[in-house]
């Protein structure tokens, strides 16, 4: 009995320890909506891009067609800022169930630690995109990606580091086969999100 009650007592204080480290209140069905939006931004990319008898991993003409790329500029934007806006929504609302403050030093510290990366990321994109080299862009946003939520998963689940390391992975395998970047672009930032957002929705948010 004794035995038993040592045990509950250590789980309870290593809980109390995991909430006043981590960030817990990450909602898993905004990974699930962020993974929607991304596929139907690569659908309506995919359009754009290829037409006629192209295929996926015929190459981006976009110098004849520049207007092309600011299309694909501003479906990236709003795919970026929908994501955005509904996991702040839907994560508020877990912290507030949950009785966590959204904002706290863990908070900070979790969004320092993706945002630097993203930034980088971002910053180095748009000197590719300046330059012509299109063909690494969705690489590189997928690493850079990957290594924002690898720096994330020290202070919330330890599943969004590993969601991080999958994205690294694919982006590193896209860089090898140009001319399919839409294809990983699609996998990544849609599929494996509405998987992890999945696992993280029937595990946390249940």
């Amino acid at each position: 009995m004794e035995e038993k009650q040592i045990g509950d007592e250590l789980a309870s204080i290593r809980s109390l320890m995991e909430r006043s480290s981590k960030f817990i209140s990450l909602s898993g069905l905004s990974g699930i909506l962020a993974g929607c939006y991304a596929l139907v931004g690569a659908a309506v990319a995919y359009s754009l891009i290829y037409k006629g008898e192209a295929r996926i991993y015929d190459a981006l003409n976009l110098h004849t067609y520049p207007q092309t790329l600011y299309y694909l500029f501003f479906i990236a934007l709003g795919i970026l800022m929908l994501s955005i806006a509904t996991g702040f929504i839907l994560t508020s609302r877990k912290a507030k169930r949950k009785g966590q403050p959204i904002w706290s030093n863990t908070s900070r510290l979790l969004i320092f630690n993706m945002a630097t990366p993203l930034l980088v990321g971002g910053i180095l994109i748009l000197i590719f995109i300046y330059r012509g080299y299109y063909g690494i862009v969705a690489s590189t946003s997928l690493i850079f990606y990957g290594l924002s939520l690898v720096g994330a998963g020290n202070f919330t689940f330890t599943m969004v580091k590993y969601l991080g390391l999958c994205e690294i992975i694919l982006g590193l395998i896209a860089a090898c086969i140009p001319g399919y970047g839409l294809l990983f672009w699609a996998i990544g930032f849609g599929v494996l999100h509405i998987v992890y957002g999945s696992i993280m929705y029937l595990k946390y948010d249940k």
